[in-house]
């Protein structure tokens, strides 16, 4: 059955392989179909891999092989909630171990340049909470990172 909404995402050739590592990857992904070009287009050529569907944390998701005419940007990003540091270090691991790269604030981009958040929830519930002076101490602390440190914005909520 064909989803509602689908997150579409444009890759130069290599949809399967994305999908296949985000299926590996994250609880409740898979890759439900692949399809293949039934004529020849800019970028491929019939029988090429042109769609792969596929689910993200349950997400659907269609990665189109459309060539290079198109980048991926920090203006989408798949947010992950993670429940503790060995969930954090296991998913921002394998995104930036399969040659991704780390950047800011437990944001980290992979191989095929889609942005991800790796947020520890403590980090969530703490700078959205009531008390906006621990909100500064995390939303400071968090500043500092790279990947979420769970015991350090643990460290900052209690002050």
């Amino acid at each position: 059955m064909i989803a509602k909404n689908t997150i579409c995402l444009w890759f130069d050739s290599d949809a399967l392989d994305a999908a296949t590592f985000y299926a590996e990857t994250f609880p409740d992904s898979a890759v439900t179909a692949v399809n293949r070009a039934p004529g020849d287009y800019p970028s491929g050529k019939e029988g090429d891999v042109l769609t792969v569907e596929f689910t993200v944390l349950g997400i659907p998701c269609l990665g189109l092989n459309g060539g290079d005419t198109f980048r991926h940007s920090e203006a989408f990003s798949f947010q992950v909630a993670t429940d503790d540091q060995a969930e954090t270090d296991r998913l921002w691991n394998a995104i930036v171990g399969n040659g991704g790269q780390e950047s800011e604030c437990g944001w980290c981009k992979d191989r095929w340049g889609i942005s991800w958040q790796i947020t520890p929830r403590v980090l969530t519930e703490a700078y959205t909470g009531p008390d906006r002076a621990a909100a500064k101490r995390v939303f400071n602390a968090m500043m500092t990172m790279r990947k979420i440190d769970v015991a350090a914005i643990e460290a900052a909520r209690r002050g």
